[in-house]
């Protein structure tokens, strides 16, 4: 019977951890990502472009794309080249220069109706305190912000929309209902994870199982 019981717990408490720590299909967002370029590669922006403040030599990208997280995001396809980049603009006193990459993505990610324009990239020469948003409005306007001040259109693209959730569940993605602003930069939501209550969940029915013999051998 003790070992039947503490089988038939192990059991359940197997389920629960199936149920909760199973893989479940993470909620994609159509939106523009911030990158920042190191060396030869990017790196995942972890400032907004309006508080982002590249320095004078640095490169900053913008991907239009469907992803569910900053570990998901669709990098820049033009690598971060600055002298590429700016060779043909010269410095200025009191002034810097910063490489712009603008990426409007895929066919395939673009909202209905709509085709990304080429990627493009262009030297923004700003003044020294700019944001990396004012260098990306000195060289590829007009841009689009929402209320709380998340990028939307860049060269007014795409027409309409900001940050929307996407339906990928029968391979055709769809726009739904506009996500919040800290989803929609790819972070967390603020949510509990499964694996928290998966972990919750384990504790209880063990404990409850532990209880039961406790009780046994005291009767």
């Amino acid at each position: 019977m003790r070992r039947a019981t503490l089988a038939g717990a192990a059991l359940l408490a197997g389920t629960v951890t199936g149920l909760a720590a199973g893989p479940a299909q993470a909620q994609e967002y159509r939106y523009w990502s911030v990158w920042e370029g190191k060396g030869s590669s990017w790196t995942y922006a972890t400032e907004g472009p309006g508080t982002l403040r590249p320095a004078d030599g640095a490169v900053a990208g913008f991907r239009f794309a469907v992803g569910a997280d900053s570990a998901a995001a669709g990098k820049p396809r033009t690598a971060p080249g600055f002298d590429a980049i700016c060779r043909a603009t010269p410095a200025e006193e009191g002034r810097k220069r910063v490489g712009v990459v603008v990426d409007f993505g895929t066919a395939a990610d673009a909202p209905g109706g709509e085709r990304p324009p080429a990627s493009r990239t262009a030297c923004a020469q700003v003044s020294e305190d700019a944001s990396a948003g004012e260098a990306l409005a000195a060289v590829a306007r007009p841009l689009r912000y929402d209320a709380s001040a998340l990028l939307c259109a860049v060269a007014g693209y795409p027409k309409a929309g900001c940050a929307e959730r996407v339906n990928d569940s029968k391979g055709a993605r769809s726009a739904a209902s506009p996500a919040p602003g800290a989803a929609a930069d790819g972070g967390d939501d603020g949510g509990p994870s499964t694996g928290l209550f998966g972990g919750i969940a384990v504790l209880v029915v063990l404990g409850a199982a532990a209880g039961w013999q406790l009780r046994r051998r005291r009767g």
